[in-house]
Order: C-alpha cells, then sequence, then structure tokens
C-alpha cells in the first residue's frame, strides 16, 4: 500500500533551483515517487511511497523558507501511482498566464468541507467548476457551472466572456485541491468581484470529511496519477485511462469499437491521424514488451 500526499503553498523562493537537488535527493532515497513543481511563488505537487518517506519529505519541505504552514492532503493506493520521481522548475506552479495575479496579497474566501453544502445551495450564489473539461466530466457538485475549458489558462478568457451571466451572484468556486482557487479567486477580485469563496482543501478535502449520504457530489474525482479517479473517503474510483489521449474511461468503454489499447478511445479516436495512430501502436507495443520482461516502461504512465 501506497500513502499518496497532495500538497501546494504559496510562498516566496528566492532561488527556487537551489531547492531542487536537494528535495529530489531526498524523494529518491526515501523511495518516493511522483512529481514536486518549484517557482517562485511556491511549491505544488502529489507524491507516494511508504508513510516514513512521506513523513521525511513533508519535514523537508516545512523547514523551507515560509513553508512553516504548508498544508497537505493524505489517501492511498494499492498500487505504485507514479512511474518515477521528478522534480521540476516551472514559471508558475499551477499555470494561469496572468502575472499580476497574486494569492499571497488576498484570496477568496475559504469555506470549510463541512459548510460548502449550504453555501452552494443558496440561492444567490453561482458555483464554478475551476477545472478542466475532461476533469469535470466524471464528477462535479450538483448545480456547478462547468466552463468547459481545456487548461486552466483558459479561464480568464472564459471568464471575460461569461462574467454577465453572474451579475448580483456571489461566486463559490472549487477544484481539486485548491490551488487553482487560489489562483482563480484572487483573479476575481482583481476584476472588481468581491463576494468570492472556495472550497477550503478542495474536493478531495470534501469527499475525505463529508460522508456519503450528507454529500452534493456527483460522480468521481479525476487525480493526476495512477488512481485516475477517487470517490468518498478517497477510496480508488473505477477510472481508467486512456493513454493515447489522457482521459479517464470505465472499464465498460474498453468494449466499444472505438477503443484500442494505447491508441485510441471514443473520446480521441476521431482527434489524431493514422500516422498518430501508428505511432502510438509502436510505443504500446514496447510497453509491452518492456512489461513482458518484467521492467517498467516510462510511456507506461507519465504523471
Amino acid at each position: 500500500m501506497y500513502t499518496v500526499c497532495a500538497l501546494y503553498h504559496f510562498t516566496r523562493f528566492d532561488d527556487p533551483a537551489a531547492l531542487k537537488a536537494p528535495l529530489l535527493a531526498l524523494c529518491e532515497a526515501q523511495k518516493i515517487c511522483g512529481s514536486l513543481l518549484l517557482a517562485r511563488e511556491g511549491i505544488n505537487g502529489t507524491v507516494a511511497g511508504p508513510a516514513a518517506g512521506i513523513e521525511a519529505v513533508l519535514a523537508h519541505i516545512r523547514a523551507l523558507p515560509g513553508c512553516e504552514g504548508l498544508e497537505w492532503k493524505l489517501s492511498t493506493a494499492s498500487e505504485r501511482p507514479f512511474a518515477r520521481m521528478k522534480v521540476r522548475l516551472k514559471k508558475e506552479i499551477v499555470t494561469m498566464g496572468q502575472p499580476d495575479v497574486d494569492p499571497l496579497a488576498r484570496v477568496g474566501h475559504y469555506v470549510e468541507p463541512a459548510e460548502w453544502n449550504a453555501l452552494i445551495r443558496s440561492e444567490d450564489v453561482a458555483v464554478i467548476d475551476t477545472r478542466n473539461d475532461y476533469e469535470v466530466a466524471i464528477g462535479t457538485f450538483e448545480g456547478a457551472v462547468d466552463p468547459q475549458t481545456e487548461s486552466f489558462r483558459d479561464f480568464p478568457a472564459w471568464w471575460e466572456e461569461n462574467k454577465h451571466r453572474f451579475h448580483n451572484k456571489r461566486i463559490a468556486m472549487f477544484c481539486t485541491g485548491g490551488i487553482r482557487c487560489e489562483k482563480s479567486t484572487n483573479y476575481l477580485i482583481g476584476q472588481g468581484v468581491e463576494d468570492v469563496y472556495h472550497l477550503k482543501g478542495g474536493i478531495l478535502k470534501y469527499l475525505e470529511e463529508v460522508p456519503a449520504e450528507d454529500s452534493a457530489w456527483q460522480g468521481d474525482c479525476f487525480v493526476f496519477d495512477r488512481r485516475v479517479s477517487v470517490g468518498h473517503g478517497l477510496a480508488e474510483g473505477p477510472h481508467e485511462l486512456c493513454h493515447a489521449c489522457r482521459r479517464p474511461i470505465l472499464p465498460a468503454d474498453r468494449a466499444r469499437p472505438e477503443y484500442e489499447e494505447g491508441v485510441s478511445c471514443h473520446l480521441c479516436v476521431e482527434e489524431t491521424s493514422d500516422s498518430d495512430k501508428a505511432r502510438f501502436r509502436e510505443r504500446q507495443k514496447q510497453i509491452a514488451l518492456s512489461k513482458a520482461r518484467g521492467e517498467r516502461h516510462l510511456g507506461d504512465f507519465e504523471a
């Protein structure tokens, strides 16, 4: 059993490059897999491994400048969730492409999971899902608006085109773990929207704390690792990943005529050319050969 830890923290790192090597060395020494992003604005990522190793990594991160208040969410996975360990340097720890957005300056009002249902069921509240379209497709909160964005970078343009829909409404926003809402609520405040709220700890914290019988959540929550989705209690969900388009599919979708392992599914079969599919088939062949040799092929899953 693997302990999975999702974390993020906004702080000021003067030299994030200097933090990379020690963090990667510790993760490798502790047999941790996953991905961590470092930028001048902070740290973000999901890692997995033995519980003691996760504790060691968290202690290291909490000792970094400004990270004393780091929060994280733990869950479990029955199989290794990531192929390897990566620590990457980025311009942003979650890419919005808005240089004036600064979550350290101000964000929306935090709402605890236990108080979320009452807020989103209020008539004067518009609930907005800030995640990508393929995430929303497998689960969201009742009554939530789906911006149908392909990436978080698209959110500001969507808001500019649709803000008229939310006149005289309080805005409640949510995402998987909370990081996208830190930026999106700051963005809306910068656009003159004052009554902005977001779910503290994100969907993962809500599913961990709110019983299924009291839940306003419908479906499953997409996660960026081999589990693909989780449900209430953060139990592993039923979804698999199409390794051609990286979208979540259900086991039954494998029986559809459009499905070819590693090559296409019903969601992407029309999106790729014959040459793309030939390339995917060769990749899948190499993955199968690696498995036959008892080896792990990195193309099998890159988180």
